[in-house]
């Protein structure tokens, strides 16, 4: 419907025609995916740190940290690069860095150290950097000038879109996946049945990871649903990790198609 009154009014909220370039449709296809990827992961991954080892949210928050820091050295580093090499190659590297990384983060597991996550956190965030700074080249650079700042929206709502499917379409794997696991673990760990309600509850909760103990649980049965619940919820962050580097792999792929811009927005004195 916003494809359609797009194109029959006057003046459009985004004009279409900014898709005519292939490089700015590809910028805007990568930025959707990194930023599926990246929220999709992030999201699971606060629940492991917290409810799977325990630590308090600025405990959790200073291991996502490395991630944060590369982006902020490799942001500039970036854009030296793609000033002299041209976006494709730099972006392309990026997004097999993050899926790299995001493999690595799949393999962690119930027993892993919170430390274990540092070096894949750094590599992710090194990918990551000439992606977010080679997206806006492209986008930008590829819009006619009196479209610049309608290209730098559409950037900012790829992103706030990519996140949103991110969460979403991994939230939904993660769910799928514990429903397919927990039923028969609860039974094979002999655990008393539960009523289809009580099974929704159970659900919820180790979907994100949180050990459904009710108060008065004896202490061996509550070790049992703990350990139950985090080789569950891991099991299904490696299946959404996997999800999330196919993803960026597919943006890896796409970025071959990104060039410079050729004048338009672009005012790069190097371009």
């Amino acid at each position: 419907m916003f494809v359609l009154r797009e194109t029959r009014t006057r003046q459009p909220l985004l004009p279409l025609r900014l898709f005519r370039s292939a490089s700015l449709s590809a910028g805007t296809v990568l930025v959707i995916l990194l930023m599926f990827a990246l929220f999709g992961a992030m999201f699971f991954m606060t629940f492991y740190l917290e409810n799977v080892h325990g630590l308090d949210p600025v405990a959790a928050g200073v291991r996502l940290l490395p991630m944060t820091g590369m982006l902020i050295i490799g942001a500039p580093l970036s854009g030296a690069v793609i000033t002299r090499l041209g976006p494709r190659i730099p972006i392309m590297t990026g997004m097999l860095l993050a899926a790299v990384a995001l493999f690595g983060l799949s393999r962690l597991g119930p027993v892993s150290s919170p430390n274990d996550t540092i070096v894949w956190f750094l590599l992710l965030g090194l990918g990551l950097s000439p992606v977010m700074v080679g997206a806006t080249d492209v986008i930008v650079g590829n819009a006619p000038v009196e479209l610049a700042g309608v290209a730098g929206g559409l950037q900012s709502t790829a992103m706030q879109v990519g996140g949103t499917l991110g969460t979403a379409v991994l939230g939904a794997v993660m769910s799928a996946k514990v429903s397919s696991l927990l039923p028969s673990g609860w039974h094979a760990a002999h655990l008393p049945a539960l009523t289809g309600a009580q099974l929704t509850q159970v659900k919820s909760a180790v979907s994100v990871g949180a050990a459904p103990v009710t108060p008065g649980t004896p202490a061996r049965a509550a070790s049992v649903i703990t350990d139950l619940t985090h080789a569950t919820f891991t099991s299904g962050m490696h299946t959404a990790f996997l999800v999330a580097a196919a993803v960026a792999l597919a943006g890896a792929v796409i970025a071959l198609i990104t060039r410079r811009g050729n004048g338009g927005a672009s005012a790069h004195p190097a371009s």
